[in-house]
């Protein structure tokens, strides 16, 4: 059965967003909306929220496991994960991150990764890190009918071989090859490339030269559509900043401030009161 849900700024509706709807709002000068999100509940608040795109992402290595980097993500986690995410969104369109050694090594395996991924979760896409490197990967991935995101500038599964989180395009010749780069991927297949840290103006050349949507996250405004860390833009990954990061609440503080009400109250028995409890011979309704 369908659910229906109420999406702010827009009446009732059902139906799932898909590929084509992504790259026609991209045709239509609309501006795409992406949440970073690992479970059901956090999937379903934000669908309800009106979100067009909820990516799984392998930053689950450190934002919920307290890792440096993401290289320490597998297919069994990203699995887990955007099947509990996939739950929970009735209306966005979900897409898993591939991690690391998933689909570098061969072609073949890269496609039965990805395969599995899709079959397991009930997501509708995979989004792979990379430019010319992977363009066979996404060729053979989306040959096996599995829609792919591309990911270019810093992809943080190479952050060693970046030399730590560093700005890229940022001379000519580097946002040159960025082009070419998205150019070669939207050739193989992928239905939408996220740009992560690099210059607005480097940014800007790549989203004019696909036809398919960018997805920005520290890319500056001119990307088809923006992402965001749930967990970052809501302020409970207090130990991360960025110049790109807009907090637009802080849960962390309110969330310490909270658990230290509920253990003062714990502690100096005023919780619970009686109200809080059932009479021992009455019933729980």
């Amino acid at each position: 059965m369908t659910r229906t849900m109420s999406v702010p700024g827009g009446g009732s509706e059902a139906r799932k967003r898909t590929t084509f709807d992504l790259v026609a709002m991209k045709a239509r000068g609309e501006k795409i909306v992406a949440i970073t999100a690992y479970d059901a509940l956090f999937a379903s608040l934000v669908d309800a929220a009106g979100v067009d795109l909820i990516l799984v992402g392998d930053s689950l290595a450190s934002v919920l496991c307290g890792e440096e980097t993401t290289l320490s993500a597998t297919v069994e986690q990203m699995t887990y994960h955007g099947r509990i995410v996939t739950r929970g969104a009735s209306r966005a369109f979900v897409v898993v991150d591939m991690p690391f050694l998933s689909y570098q090594v061969s072609r073949a395996e890269a496609v039965r990764n990805a395969g599995n991924i899709l079959k397991r979760t009930g997501a509708g896409a995979v989004k792979l890190e990379g430019g010319f490197e992977v363009v066979d990967a996404v060729r053979a991935i989306v040959r096996a009918g599995i829609p792919v995101m591309g990911h270019l500038g810093f992809t943080p599964q190479s952050v060693h071989a970046l030399g730590g989180h560093r700005i890229q395009g940022k001379d000519e010749e580097a946002a040159a090859r960025l082009v070419e780069e998205a150019i070669a991927l939207e050739e193989a297949g992928v239905f939408s490339i996220v740009l992560e840290l690099m210059p607005t103006a480097a940014a800007r050349r790549v989203t004019e030269a696909v036809s398919v949507p960018t997805v920005g996250i520290g890319a500056g405004p001119d990307c088809d559509g923006q992402v965001l860390v749930l967990h970052d833009m809501l302020g409970l990954n207090e130990g991360f900043s960025a110049r790109f990061l807009k907090r637009y609440a802080e849960l962390g503080k309110a969330t310490r401030e909270a658990v230290a009400r509920y253990a003062e109250e714990v502690r100096a028995g005023s919780y619970p009161a009686d109200e809080h409890g059932y009479e021992s011979s009455g019933d729980a309704g």
